[in-house]
């Protein structure tokens, strides 16, 4: 009986580890010495000199940050540039017009003539990172104030840019990470000239919408191609019709064998932010104050988009964008907020923390971490209030756009006011095309309605000292900010390009004085940006002791976190394709919870919906079932695949890799039941969900008949 026990324990033991995602988000230089090994257990093929070389090609020269905010590969050797639909979605709407909807109706370009370019949109190859921790921190000492350390770091951190920028040839950027007890620097090359080569539909690009956001089983082919352009000898260069495709250093080869359960997976990309080390009163603010006031105001702006834009195509096309990234982050605070409060994150912290405050606190680590416990949780305590605050503030500004341009664009009219007429004529260029720049693309009564919703709930929910006209307006209105925002809009010189660009023509700086508008936005900004006199020693106080505190927890082994905190550099995460456990009543038609088809797609049509309704030549294709070499081998078209990954926002877009270094799918969301993620690491539940690279193929080849783009890629495997 004991070995029958015994041998279950094992069994138990081995099966459990298996089924354990990979935690962490991993500096490509540090893959040889703490990783690749293990990685190679798990099917990985190739070298860590193959994933991350200076000298020579290798996997991080095909990794591109795409626009500052998401990820991207390069896929041939002419610069072709694979991410997100929902990453491009900004340039595919800029480049939309009501009789040529390329949202709504896709593009595909035919030629390299007819690829589009945007009016700003960068990619960022990444060169090279080294350690300078040591060099930076004996600049500093323990008798500083945090100012002062900052400063000290930030005039070493102009010289190391400099000494490696070759001339102004590269960005340099360098980060702190371990919350200021390591440093290091990036080296990148940036390209603006990049053009839209194709996009699927919006119904296809974005199916499911808002329901299905974060959620599984997923139906959402969310890709897009970009290309790269550059000079005629391959350097960055802004837009000409002279630009050439960018030879590509080293680009992605495309399997079409397809994934199983327990394939290696890896991803790299530029995941965007985590809070791993947050103390765990961060993590109680958050849920308590901060989160609750997030989702509230992203609601308000929500609601009032959605009115607007469900009656009108061209206001849809409008806000389309903002509305998708605001109902993002609606969704994910509020399963962050169930998340962190279902696996009891603040007391698992806590726990951590009494064990560290003793260890802190004894004879020898006394002086140098004896308070740091105390000192966080003080400052939380006298934060707690600013924070929900903060959050309902900063959803006025998220939601309208005449809460923030009046301030941003008044402070220059002051000074073109103000100045001689030479001074001003120097300055007016610049200001034309400021304002013609912040002019495009809004709907005055949808703005209005936002700014003065948003204000009610401002004024009535956010406990703390409110701006002086915010709080006049509202006492005398019981917060209802209707009549004063008409008026303010009626009277003001910022609701229209042609009333500014009139002052430019008639400066009267009493206009300005008198603006409602303007004194509102400056005073909404003012209150942003303000720093309580009684907060300043306590916020001095909580970096230092954040920064003692995740020194600590490394060197007395009491935290099992690894790795840094993500902060947009470019990492490396590892894992499987991996199943999730089928929730009841869920409807997947997959055999394996690791996968969906076009079949359960169609299931889920509607038609007219805006999230569930498919173009009728898609539902013939299915019909059809012509899914040629992109097939499974069931004959199924695979359109999502799960993998156990550990990534976060900035990785939308980042290539999923197999263990040969190919190309098998593309990251761009994760799953409800882990939406902690960003904060802790949930090892059983964390999925990343995957478009299937046969799907995006299928997609271009044999739906959208661009095949030309498909044979610039370097395919590998399948049955021909």
């Amino acid at each position: 009986m004991k070995k029958i026990l015994l041998s279950l324990t094992i069994f138990m033991m081995t099966f459990s580890s298996a089924l354990k995602a990979d935690e962490g988000m991993w500096f490509l230089m540090h893959i040889e010495r703490l990783n690749h090994r293990d990685m190679q257990k798990m099917g990985l093929q190739l070298t860590a000199e193959e994933i991350y070389s200076i000298n020579n090609r290798s996997l991080k020269d095909a990794i591109v940050q795409f626009n500052g905010g998401c990820t991207a590969s390069i896929v041939s050797d002419s610069g072709l540039v694979l991410t997100n639909h929902h990453c491009g979605y900004d340039a595919i709407a800029e480049l939309s017009s009501a009789d040529r909807n390329h949202l709504k109706d896709g593009y595909w370009a035919k030629s390299l003539d007819a690829e589009l370019k945007p009016e700003s949109l960068y990619v960022r190859f990444f060169a090279r990172m080294d350690d300078v921790s040591t060099r930076i921190l004996s600049q500093v000492n323990d008798t500083m104030s945090e100012k002062e350390r900052e400063a000290a770091i930030n005039k070493e951190v102009a010289k190391i840019e400099k000494e490696n920028n070759d001339g102004g040839k590269y960005t340099v950027s360098v980060r702190s990470f371990y919350q200021g007890n390591e440093f290091y620097y990036f080296v990148y090359e940036d390209f603006r000239d990049v053009r839209l080569v194709g996009t699927p539909p919006e119904s296809v690009g974005k199916y499911g919408g808002d329901t299905d956001n974060w959620e599984w089983p997923r139906h959402t082919g969310d890709f897009a191609l970009f290309r790269v352009y550059a000079d005629q000898d391959g350097n960055p260069a802004e837009y000409s019709t002279a630009n050439l495709p960018l030879k590509s250093k080293y680009h992605l080869p495309v399997s079409i064998d397809g994934v199983k359960e327990n394939d290696f997976a890896m991803i790299l990309g530029y995941p965007g932010r985590t809070n791993r080390w947050m103390p765990a009163q961060g993590v109680e603010q958050n849920v308590k104050y901060a989160y609750p006031a997030w989702v509230e105001g992203s609601k308000v702006s929500m609601d009032v988009m959605k009115k607007y834009m469900d009656n009108d195509d061209a206001i849809n096309l409008m806000y389309a964008s903002s509305y998708a990234s605001i109902a993002n982050y609606w969704k994910n605070r509020g399963g962050m907020i169930d998340a962190l409060t279902d696996h009891k994150t603040v007391a698992t912290k806590t726990k951590v923390e009494d064990a560290f405050n003793k260890w802190a606190n004894n004879k020898k680590n006394k002086a140098q971490y004896g308070n740091v416990i105390s000192d966080i949780n003080a400052y939380y305590k006298l934060t707690n209030d600013k924070a929900k605050h903060d959050n309902y503030l900063t959803g006025i500004l998220r939601g309208s756009k005449f809460a923030a341009l009046p301030y941003r664009m008044g402070g220059a009219l002051e000074q073109y006011a103000a100045a001689n007429q030479a001074a001003r004529e120097n300055m007016l260029p610049r200001l034309q095309s400021f304002i013609e720049s912040s002019y495009k693309d809004y709907h005055l009564p949808l703005e209005k309605e936002i700014l003065a919703k948003q204000l009610n709930l401002y004024a009535s929910k956010a406990n703390f000292p409110l701006p002086e006209l915010v709080k006049e307006v509202g006492d005398k209105n019981n917060n209802d900010f209707t009549a004063f925002v008409d008026s303010a809009f009626d009277s003001s010189i910022f609701t229209s390009k042609e009333n500014v660009m009139a002052f430019l023509q008639n400066p009267d700086a009493s206009k300005l004085e008198n603006d409602q508008l303007y004194k509102l936005s400056s005073q909404l900004l003012t209150k942003y940006r303000e720093q309580p006199e009684n907060l300043v020693q306590p916020e001095n106080d909580y970096q230092a002791a954040f920064r003692k505190l995740v020194a600590g927890l490394r060197e007395s082994g009491l935290s099992n976190i690894k790795y840094p905190d993500a902060n947009s550099t470019l990492r490396l995460s590892y894992g499987k394709v991996r199943a999730l456990p089928r929730k009841e009543g869920e409807q997947n038609d997959a055999e394996v919870n690791n996968y969906t088809t076009l079949k359960g797609m169609a299931a889920k049509y509607i038609p007219n919906d805006d999230e569930f309704d498919l173009p009728q030549d898609m539902l013939d294709a299915y019909e059809k079932k012509d899914y040629g070499r992109y097939a499974n081998e069931k004959g199924e078209l695979s359109v999502n695949f799960l993998s156990d990954n550990d990534i976060t926002g900035g990785n939308s877009g980042s290539p999923v890799i197999n263990g040969k270094g190919e190309l098998i799918g593309l990251a761009f969301d994760g799953n409800i039941e882990a939406m902690a993620g960003d904060v802790i690491f949930d090892a059983d539940l964390q999925r990343t969900i995957n478009v299937d690279i046969r799907y995006v193929l299928w997609l271009i080849d044999k739906y959208s008949g661009a095949k030309h783009i498909v044979d610039e890629l370097t395919i590998v495997g399948g049955k021909s």
